[in-house]
């Protein structure tokens, strides 16, 4: 557990903050002069109440600093040299990095079996839309500096942008049911038609569903002003899912216009990602074989990873990722509202609230989709 602690104190700080000046900071409940500030822990991380739905945060939350505490009070003690600091800030940080409330609260799932946005505690207690941590990181280096520990604060600048692409359907009219279905609407519709036609006996380029060239055009640009080592652009594609509508429509890997897609995403330098498949968020035990299909017909080695549909059900389903060989998520938002899943702006090590361990699976909070602006 201490490597945990050590890990979320050395987030809260960031990462521009050097470990020694992180190991200034204590979380214990008994006096240490080796600390320039102790935490004081709730009793969150208990064994006899961790896990339990009494350990939940209860409603309204106290205010520490005009910022919402889960966990501890809201006050400080001060001596001449140390400050005591009684919000459980480690406790509270750990709740939305591990999405804790997911393991306890497993009844509480939408349709697809995800973890509504509206049911969250971020949601209920009203800070769905601030990044809670990088709040408690900003007093914590305040009262730092209090104590005469020189910390800056981080830099104004996005670090990377990454400018991501799910590859749920590739083209409208290419096949000959849907290019029959385009041309007897077309009755009505003539342009339709004319399109559908255009497309199926024409090239990939003439559907106007094939956006991808346009979208990777426009990502350049911003690409050659930030620079590659800032921007990456990501292709997330599905290689598997045949058994629930929600996948279709299925993909075919070995079709000429998926290989078509792969060669120009090669010749534009662009990422691939594994989109994992909707059935595979229901049995996550499939993630590797289709991470597996993927690499095999692409001819190339992926990391990355974002769930169809969102469909990450449950926080330890995690595990299955790393074992398929995935470095990095872009999964984890709320598919039915805007917001911060994980209670920050920034990657982290995911932790997982079984193990209660720090792994080495980077997530890429994802705060809003295109869907959820549109979807009733």
């Amino acid at each position: 557990m201490q490597e945990t602690i050590n890990y979320i104190i050395q987030f809260i700080l960031g990462d521009h903050v050097s470990p020694e000046t992180a190991s200034l900071v204590g979380y214990t409940a008994d006096a240490n002069d080796r600390y320039k500030i102790i935490i004081k822990p709730s009793d969150f991380f208990d064994s006899e109440f961790y896990g339990t739905p009494e350990s939940l945060p209860k409603t309204p939350l106290k205010i520490w600093e005009e910022t919402p505490i889960l966990y501890g009070d809201p006050t400080i003690e001060r001596t001449d040299s140390q400050l005591v600091i009684h919000a459980d800030i480690v406790a509270s940080s750990y709740f939305l990095m591990s999405r804790y409330e997911e393991i306890i609260r497993r009844n509480v799932r939408d349709v697809h079996g995800r973890f509504p946005g509206k049911e969250s505690l971020p949601y209920r207690a009203g800070f769905i839309d601030r990044p809670l941590i990088e709040e408690y990181g900003k007093l914590l280096r305040a009262f730092l500096r209090e104590t005469g520990v020189d910390v800056d604060e981080p830099p104004h600048k996005i670090r990377k942008v990454y400018l991501t692409h799910d590859v749920d359907q590739l083209a409208h009219f290419r096949s000959i049911r849907s290019m029959l279905g385009g041309v007897l609407r077309g009755i009505k519709r003539p342009k339709e038609g004319q399109k559908a036609l255009k497309s199926y006996f024409g090239s990939l380029r003439n559907d106007p569903w094939y956006t991808f060239p346009f979208l990777f055009k426009v990502d350049n640009e911003l690409k050659s002003k930030l620079g590659s080592d800032r921007c990456e652009t990501i292709a997330f594609i599905r290689s598997s899912g045949r058994k629930y509508k929600e996948d279709k429509p299925f993909p075919n890997l070995i079709h000429p216009d998926y290989k078509n897609l792969i060669r120009y995403c090669k010749r534009k330098d662009i990422s691939f990602g594994l989109h994992s498949s909707y059935e595979a968020g229901i049995n996550p035990e499939l993630i590797l074989a289709e991470k597996n299909k993927l690499e095999k017909l692409a001819r190339l080695k992926t990391s990355y990873n974002r769930n169809h549909f969102l469909n990450n059900r449950h926080p330890e389903d995690m595990q299955f990722l790393i074992d398929a060989g995935i470095t990095d998520d872009f999964s984890l938002g709320y598919a039915d509202m805007a917001g911060f899943r994980l209670g920050t702006c920034r990657p982290l090590k995911w932790i997982n609230p079984v193990s209660m361990k720090v792994t080495e699976l980077c997530l890429h909070g994802l705060t809003i989709m295109d869907r959820t602006l549109d979807d009733k």
